[in-house]
């Protein structure tokens, strides 16, 4: 029998002309009273800060691993509270000092540190509105961010001044300071003054600011962040996101822990490698700033990624799918290289411990024994005292998920938020089995409905129900920036429709199941606006069209192409291969050679690394309506072509892999 955590506070609507129907609100069993909402006397993310400096001034807060003489990673380094807040206070005053004034906005640009948390508390302290600039929106981006944000200055990793001095030309009407998270040449300073701005090194701006200056008074309302995001047509979004809705997500988190797990303290410490440029890490990392714990960062290159962890020994672990899907590969490797007895005997505790989870122990308790026995070697891996993992970003396999609650002898979680939701709005709670494969319930801040959609035949109101997934409640953003238009479009009588497609579970929990537009994330967080790739990808003269696929378990996308059938002919009599178009289209040479130019094209134009294609499939006969997989205007129906493909994407996936079917 499933226990139901979602409460239903008003009845489902039915169908009208205008507007399909929805199924009831829910909210999670924690907020069946009341939403949870920011309580008097709290105004911003900076109070979070400041109280826990009151608190535990010496704590050691944000540490780093210094490179030794022979260029390898040392121990971690670390700055206390106080040293922190200190920084953060003059990097504050030097903005003032410059004319930066509250509201004003501030970039800050380049991957996780200390810096990058400190630049984010100065705005905080002086009401600056932070607005993280990123590179993996594509080409121009950073520019366009800056000159729609009107961003008077940016801190800015040393390694990113080459990017950003060269779009200065194009946005200095606006940009006129860069501070440089370290050093700057005298060529670069010299470089950004002939265009008219001033380019400080850390210490330098540090020192224009003071420690005795009056911090401006703050208001809930005051936009925090603008956080940009992809959209499905180029130009990224601006989510505001106000110091309300910060807080009151942290509130959440803070909340839900404390209920289901134990809450966090001085005593925890937090891994940070996910960017702090999306709301999730971001969030993430304002949480363990309020509960007083320390916060060590990555050294920024994915190979070292697992010895960082090593060395650092968290209590906090978040991740994507992807990496998950890395630690459990190898893990799994591990176990099996040990030969059939440990096999056998891992086998046996597994089944034993994840029978007592299944009927209600939690981890912790379900095989206190084996988890000294058999499960600590596992639990290693993460650095050997990981208490709370949590994972989001994209769907994380059911195995994977179940695999790592059982062995890593700690509480995952796995969510599912937005940045219009200012990170998680949907979270699967600690200990409860039934929720492995979902996203959970709502956090205690939203309420959430389903609407039908019946174009994708998805019934809110069925005995299963289905539909776009719509939110309301406090963490919510206010709408993007300077586009009412958009905002409006998704902003509908207070309901944010959010164009992923949710299926509610008996317990009351949610499984994402499909995406309402053409618009997709890959296993590593990154979307994938489709029609844009496959527009891209159709300017190569040797094919006729293409369907692109990729999905949130995979890193990659492969296609399935109509190839123009002179170009592969000619192709093959130049290379000596037999002309016949049909044999032609299986012949692994001549699938190589339009995969190549397809990626040609692809780099040509501008496609990110994960928009290339890893592998494809060569179809001689054109996409037609006999198979129903194009429109009558000769749209692709991706729901049927993937249906009619599905054995070949599986194929072509494995193929990528290295596993030749």
């Amino acid at each position: 029998m499933s226990v139901a955590y979602a409460v239903e506070v008003e009845e489902s609507r039915p169908a009208t002309e205008k507007k399909p129907s929805a199924g009831p609100v829910y909210r999670c069993i924690y907020a069946k009273d009341g939403l949870l909402d920011l309580p008097e006397g709290k105004h911003s993310p900076w109070e979070f800060f400041s109280d826990s400096v009151k608190r535990i001034p010496n704590s050691r807060m944000l540490g780093r691993r210094q490179t030794t003489d022979s260029k390898q990673a040392g121990p971690y380094v670390w700055i206390t509270y106080q040293e922190a807040y200190d920084a953060a206070v003059r990097i504050g005053s030097a903005m003032r000092s410059l004319g930066v004034n509250p509201g004003d906005r501030c970039g800050i640009y380049g991957s996780n540190c200390p810096e990058w948390i400190i630049a984010m508390e100065a705005c905080n302290s002086q009401a600056v509105t932070y607005v993280p600039l990123y590179d993996t929106l594509g080409a121009n981006a950073v520019e366009f961010i800056i000159n729609h944000a009107e961003v008077s200055i940016a801190f800015v990793q040393e390694n990113k001044l080459p990017a950003i001095l060269s779009c200065l030309p194009a946005c200095s009407s606006y940009l006129k300071t860069i501070v440089s998270f370290s050093y700057v040449s005298s060529t670069q300073k010299k470089e950004a003054e002939e265009l008219g701005v001033s380019l400080f090194s850390w210490k330098e701006f540090s020192e224009l600011g003071s420690l005795d200056c009056e911090l401006p008074p703050k208001q809930k309302t005051n936009i925090c962040t603008i956080m940009y995001t992809s959209g499905t047509t180029g130009e990224p979004k601006g989510v505001i996101l106000t110091n309300r809705a910060i807080m009151t997500e942290v509130l959440s988190i803070d909340q839900l822990i404390d209920i289901t797990d134990r809450a966090c303290s001085e005593e925890d410490t937090y891994f940070s490698f996910l960017p702090l440029a999306h709301v999730y890490d971001q969030i993430m990392e304002t949480y363990f700033i309020k509960r007083g714990s320390s916060i060590g960062f990555w050294q920024g290159d994915v190979r070292y990624l697992m010895e960082d962890v090593q060395e650092l020994k968290p209590t906090a672990f978040c991740g994507v799918p992807r990496v998950y899907d890395r630690i459990y590969t190898g893990i799994v490797n591990k176990i099996s290289s040990g030969g059939a007895i440990r096999n056998k005997l891992f086998q046996y505790a597994y089944n034993y411990k994840l029978g007592n989870m299944e009927i209600g122990f939690p981890q912790d308790k379900a095989s206190p024994l084996l988890d000294k026995l058999v499960f600590d070697k596992v639990r290693q891996a993460l650095g050997g005292k990981v208490r709370i993992m949590l994972s989001g970003a994209a769907p994380l396999p059911r195995h994977v998920e179940e695999f790592l609650r059982v062995s890593c002898c700690s509480n995952l979680s796995q969510g599912y938020g937005l940045t219009e939701s200012c990170g998680g709005c949907f979270t699967s709670l600690a200990n409860v089995m039934s929720m492995i494969g979902t996203v959970g319930v709502p956090m205690t801040t939203i309420e959430a409905r389903l609407e039908s959609v019946p174009e994708m035949g998805y019934d809110a109101l069925s005995s299963v129900p289905r539909g776009e997934i719509c939110l309301r409640g406090n963490t919510l953003f206010s709408g993007y920036y300077k586009r009412q238009d958009l905002t409006d479009e998704v902003l509908v009588d207070g309901w944010f429709h959010t164009g992923d497609i949710g299926e509610l579970q008996p317990d009351g929990s949610m499984k994402i199941i499909d995406r309402k537009k053409n618009i997709f994330k890959l296993s590593q967080g990154e979307y994938v606006a489709v029609e844009n790739v496959e527009n891209t990808y159709s300017r190569c003269p040797h094919i006729t069209s293409i369907w692109v696929y990729g999905n949130s378990f995979e890193s990659f996308l492969v296609a399935v192409v109509v190839p123009e059938r002179k170009a592969l002919e000619d192709w093959a009599t130049e290379h000596d291969e037999a002309v016949d178009f049909k044999s032609l289209c299986e012949n692994r040479k001549a699938r190589k050679y339009i995969l190549d130019e397809l990626n040609s094209t692809g780099q040509k134009h501008q496609l990110r690394g994960f928009e290339m294609l890893k592998a494809v499939y060569l179809e001689p006969t054109p996409f037609d309506m006999e198979r129903d997989l194009i429109t009558p205007t000769f749209k692709l129906k991706r729901p049927q072509l993937l249906k009619y493909y599905k054995d070949r994407i599986d194929q072509l996936y494995s193929e990528a892999k290295g596993s030749k079917v």
